[in-house]
């Protein structure tokens, strides 16, 4: 009986295909924005905690408070310099602790020039492993950097490409950076970060000397202890911070930073930023669902004499009730599915270009078959309600007066 039903629901659609490709619009195209927004957002999300897994769960990182845009401590209103760095070492639960600069500077090659990040890299061992460790720096090409290495740098993988400079930069060519010959002795591998990937790493002295930075850090980077509280530790270090500054609680001139706190702020922005979205996406649901309201209510007009004549002989409420029903969730689920295949090529689409541009593959996307089936029940849902007051109307129709109708 059912099948029956679906039967002649689908006959029905198809005689009248240009009308249900037409109400079918607004739900494949509300289903696809969805379906590529979820995905690309959830690909993000997978990518990000990706990273912070790398970084670990008992690393802290202070920073000066900002002033501006821009990687950690690159614009600043405070200063942290090599002396936090030995007052630091004194905070019981700190194992280690490096410092960082990150520094705008020019990178020409191939005669051509770009502006990027430069970053240090620490010359005391500890630090050196802490802050491969915190990065997951391993090398692609070439060797990694050591003390002894001066006028010698490595790059970023995106540089291995060449998008960059219209040529790769391989090891053993020359760099110059803010107007001084450097020999490229590594290439990085890729971060999945675009601006780590973009950036060039320098022994810290070095990077002193060539951008006049004598004393201060962008940032630093603290080990904690095995069996330490990172919170503890965390509000301890603010302490010594005060103590030293000799300011009171709320004025200090840093900020501190756990990968935690770090991922959960990204994931309410990332969820604000999605909610928003689909919410915009949402509004071309409903307008579909109006869509197959109004047609539904011009086909029962149509059909008026066909419905009583199936009144006639022998069809009851419900099963005109049960047929509009069934049409109207047909041209839901039909016009979900085109979305769902939409909304992949899409997620799909725009991940590859992302790729291509950042020369990254940190935006991914990520398709679960729950979506997919939560989609077409959804979409399915959309066209039954949508069709509910026409099939109602439908169903009310008295059989002689159905029959009546010209």
């Amino acid at each position: 009986m059912i099948k029956d039903y679906f039967s002649l629901a689908l006959t029905n659609l198809l005689q009248r295909r240009v009308r249900s490709w037409l109400t079918m619009i607004g739900i494949f195209i509300g289903i696809a924005a969805v379906i590529a927004l979820i995905s690309l957002g959830q690909g993000l999300q997978n990518a990000v905690n990706e990273q912070f897994s790398i970084i670990g769960a008992d690393k802290i990182i202070i920073s000066p408070k900002s002033a501006g845009f821009g990687p950690p401590g690159s614009l600043s209103a405070g200063k942290v310099t090599k002396d936090d760095i030995h007052l630091l070492e004194q905070v019981n639960g700190v194992d280690t602790v490096a410092g960082r600069l990150l520094k705008p500077v020019s990178l020409e090659f191939n005669d051509k020039l770009l502006i990027t990040f430069a970053v240090s890299w620490p010359e005391d061992k500890g630090a050196m492993q802490l802050i491969q460790d915190f990065n997951n720096y391993q090398v692609a090409q070439g060797r990694m950097l050591n003390k002894q290495d001066n006028g010698k740098v490595m790059l970023g993988s995106s540089f291995a490409q060449d998008t960059a400079f219209g040529k790769a930069v391989r090891p053993g060519n020359n760099i110059n950076i803010n107007g001084k010959k450097f020999k490229v002795i590594g290439i990085i591998e890729s971060l999945g970060d675009p601006g780590r990937d973009n950036s060039v790493l320098m022994n810290e002295e070095e990077m002193r000397d060539l951008l006049d930075v004598p004393e201060e850090y962008s940032l630093l980077v603290a080990q904690i202890s095995a069996n330490a509280n990172i919170d503890t530790v965390s509000a301890d270090i603010l302490r010594a911070f005060r103590r030293d500054r000799h300011v009171k609680e709320g004025k200090e001139d840093v900020e501190i930073q756990t990968p935690q706190q770090l991922l959960s702020s990204f994931t309410t922005i990332l969820n604000v930023v999605q909610a928003v979205l689909i919410g915009i996406a949402a509004i071309s649901l409903l307008v579909g669902g109006i869509g197959i309201m109004n047609t539904m209510y011009t086909s029962v007009l149509e059909r008026t004499r066909e419905i009583g004549i199936m009144k006639a002989i022998g069809a009851s409420k419900q099963h005109i009730l049960l047929l509009f029903l069934i049409e109207s969730g047909l041209i839901g689920v039909l016009g979900g599915a085109i979305g769902i295949i939409l909304g992949i090529a899409l997620s799909k689409g725009v991940a590859f270009i992302a790729a291509k541009a950042l020369g990254s593959a940190l935006l991914q996307a990520d398709i679960s078959p729950l979506m997919i089936i939560f989609a077409l029940l959804f979409s399915f849902a959309v066209g039954t309600i949508s069709g509910l007051l026409p099939a109602k109307n439908a169903a009310e129709l008295q059989p002689v007066e159905a029959l009546r109708f010209e």
